[in-house]
């Protein structure tokens, strides 16, 4: 029916439950089989649930927002390689208009404006390979 094994102080111990009927059960250990009554009926484990809480907004939250005047840098989130761009220097682009799709952990992946603007520069080209936090394109 089932077999387990279990080292009880340094001793391996293989026992396999031949029936098991209401309390009463046999089973084979090393070979040596046995009839046993239970005290208690077995009950099935359940798969534990994960309760994550809630993750709280410290106060100074409101502190940490993106630069979005002046020059934006477009950085690259991974290590990855430069597959197509969709922009020149001096084209106006709107917020959230796809600038270049790049390779990273065989994935393609689209990178969008952050805002509004002009691309100042490009510091890649398609094959370039760049790590993480790599200026790819410069916006105004």
């Amino acid at each position: 029916m089932k077999k387990f094994n279990f080292r009880i102080r340094g001793h391996l111990y293989n026992v396999e439950i031949i029936n098991f009927e209401d309390n009463k059960a046999k089973v084979e250990v090393n070979g040596t089989f046995y009839k046993i009554e239970m005290e208690q009926t077995a009950q099935q484990s359940k798969t534990p649930i994960l309760v994550r809480k809630e993750l709280e907004t410290p106060r100074s939250a409101h502190k940490f927002k993106k630069q979005v005047e002046g020059t934006a840098k477009i950085k690259a989130p991974l290590p990855g390689n430069i597959m197509q761009i969709f922009v020149k220097e001096g084209d106006k682009i709107e917020k959230g208009q796809k600038l270049l799709q790049y390779e990273a952990m065989k994935m393609e992946n689209d990178l969008l404006s952050e805002k509004a603007g002009i691309v100042k520069s490009i510091k890649v080209v398609a094959g370039d390979s760049v790590l993480e936090g790599d200026i790819l394109i410069e916006i105004l």
